[in-house]
């Protein structure tokens, strides 16, 4: 499996679960917020990056759609990345039979992504994440929560 046939699987797995695609990634919203996942490709190997970025709906006095700037932006109020523990996945240089690759995307996705994201689509969702020291609130975004 190469990098782009990673990101197809990617995407169905994303689709599986809830994601919606757009604009080369993938994204979940509610009435507070909407939580982005994007792979970012490496330029120093086979390998992506993954980054997980929340926008809260009303910060700043603003509202968000998923469109290319919010879908592409390199950051969100709150970004977050896979943990260590799943980083091979999405290296394509660390030699992985298809089937593991996919079963460990699974993986991923239940055991990191959706319980960050389930949790990150509400305010009071986020204080959790940020009272347990899961995630690092920038002032200006503590203040908006507030």
């Amino acid at each position: 499996m190469d990098s782009k046939e990673f990101k197809k699987m990617f995407g169905e797995v994303a689709k599986a679960n809830e994601f919606k695609s757009a604009f080369g990634g993938w994204y979940k919203e509610s009435t507070e917020c909407i939580t982005v996942l994007e792979l970012q490709k490496s330029n120093f190997g086979d390998y992506y990056q993954l980054l997980i970025k929340v926008f809260i709906q009303g910060a700043f006095e603003s509202t968000y759609t998923p469109n290319k700037e919010l879908i592409k932006s390199s950051m969100g109020h709150i970004t977050a990345n896979e943990t260590p523990e799943y980083k091979a996945v999405l290296d394509f240089d660390e030699p992985m039979e298809d089937n593991i690759r996919k079963e460990r995307l699974e993986k991923l996705f239940k055991n990191h992504i959706l319980p960050f994201t389930n949790r990150a689509l509400s305010k009071a969702g986020i204080k959790d994440l940020a009272n347990k020291g899961e995630i690092f609130l920038l002032p200006a975004v503590k203040e908006e929560l507030a």
